[in-house]
């Protein structure tokens, strides 16, 4: 039997060609890579800057809400205080019921916008906890997806939210081109935890102090605590502004360099950070 092409030659391949007509054998296919055991999808710096504005203008306005409590609060203890000096003989039923409901209306619209600023500052403060990542994954103490459920697991969400944003602020305050280390005080926010917690914690118990008191003394001392929580919560949501806008600030500094840690190509820059919201 002689080769199918060349019928000089014996075949020596399967296909009945001979040495010469079959050619000489290609390199063999190089290996493929293993595959991962898992694919992380590719993370991009997205600029907060746009969300920050929001978170102020929010919190601005529970700010303003504060002062409206604070406001509606002294006038309904004026008028209990005003009942209680004669011993309710020139009480006016009317003005008392118009206070307390103004009291209460102040109260439901700092629920309202509690919640709105709740809702959208996290969605910010996830913003820049998935950029410090991209800056600096080895300063952050909790993964990204903590930046979200810190906030809902009960007595951990008066510690977790701020461990996270001290990685955040580490990671961010990193804008020395030489490669050393930059510390920048987090003066700010510390003070801003440091008062929304102590309103946090002094609204709960001065609202149940408030609903369960019966007694006219018992008002007047229960709404105290009240105003007093949110004044408090007004120097909380001052502190929060600064934060904002500081943090905010930084990342823009640190996505301006262009350089990251571990050299990760085709991060966007300044350009890409300006249209990105």
């Amino acid at each position: 039997m002689l080769c199918s092409t060349c019928r000089l030659r014996p075949p020596v391949t399967d296909d009945g060609r001979c040495l010469i007509c079959a050619g000489p054998a290609g390199p063999a296919p190089a290996p493929m890579p293993p595959a991962p055991a898992f694919f992380a999808p590719q993370q991009y710096l997205r600029s907060p800057e746009g969300l920050a504005k929001a978170v102020v203008v929010l919190l601005a306005v529970v700010a303003a809400a504060d002062l409206l409590a604070v406001a509606a609060g002294l006038n309904s203890r004026r008028v209990i205080a005003a009942g209680l000096e004669n011993d309710f003989a020139t009480y006016d039923e009317a003005e008392a019921t118009l206070a307390d409901n103004l009291y209460g209306s102040a109260g439901v619209l700092q629920s309202l916008v509690s919640l709105a600023t709740a809702v959208v500052f996290i969605i910010w403060f996830r913003r820049v906890r998935l950029n410090a990542e991209v800056f600096d994954p080895s300063t952050q103490p909790m993964r990204p997806g903590w930046a979200v459920g810190a906030w809902f697991v009960p007595i951990a969400n008066l510690v977790l939210p701020r461990r996270i944003a001290g990685g955040i602020w580490t990671a961010s305050a990193q804008t020395n081109t030489d490669g050393s280390w930059r510390t920048v005080p987090a003066t700010v926010m510390n003070l801003w935890w440091g008062f929304w917690i102590v309103s946090l914690v002094g609204s709960q118990y001065a609202s149940r102090r408030y609903w369960a008191a019966e007694q006219p003394q018992e008002i007047l001392d229960s709404a105290a605590l009240l105003m007093a929580s949110d004044a408090f919560d007004i120097v909380a949501a001052v502190f929060a502004i600064l934060f904002v806008r500081k943090l905010t600030r930084m990342q823009g500094e640190r996505a301006a360099l262009g350089v990251y840690p571990l050299g990760v190509p085709g991060m966007p820059g300044r350009a890409d950070w300006g249209r990105a919201h």
